[in-house]
């Protein structure tokens, strides 16, 4: 079944086919559907859009997600650290058996 992709608003100007937006954005290959959530607002969103116009808000989401990986793996780091600073007295060394041929 194929989908029905909604035409652009009447009355814009699409600045890459210098068309009116009505008659060519449900052709154009960057006529794009998003779903999810907005990431300033949290309102849901489901809409079609120029791929171009969805950049702005897909740039945030992108660099809210970075910023959540920046601080789990700073959080790692501390771990790691904190456990390097033990004290060698405390972790035991593997026993460690050299195996002969004969």
């Amino acid at each position: 079944m194929a989908r029905k992709v909604p035409h652009g608003d009447e009355g814009l100007i699409c600045p890459l086919h210098q068309a009116d937006c009505s008659t060519v954005c449900h052709k154009c290959p960057w006529w794009t559907q998003i779903r999810g959530k907005h990431p300033q607002t949290g309102e849901d969103v489901d809409d079609w859009r120029c791929a171009i116009a969805w950049m702005p808000m897909l740039t945030i989401e992108t660099n809210r997600n970075v910023r959540g990986n920046q601080a789990a793996t700073e959080s790692m780091r501390n771990e790691v650290v904190k456990r390097m600073d033990r004290p060698a007295d405390r972790v035991q060394a593997p026993t460690v058996r050299l195996i002969e041929n004969g």
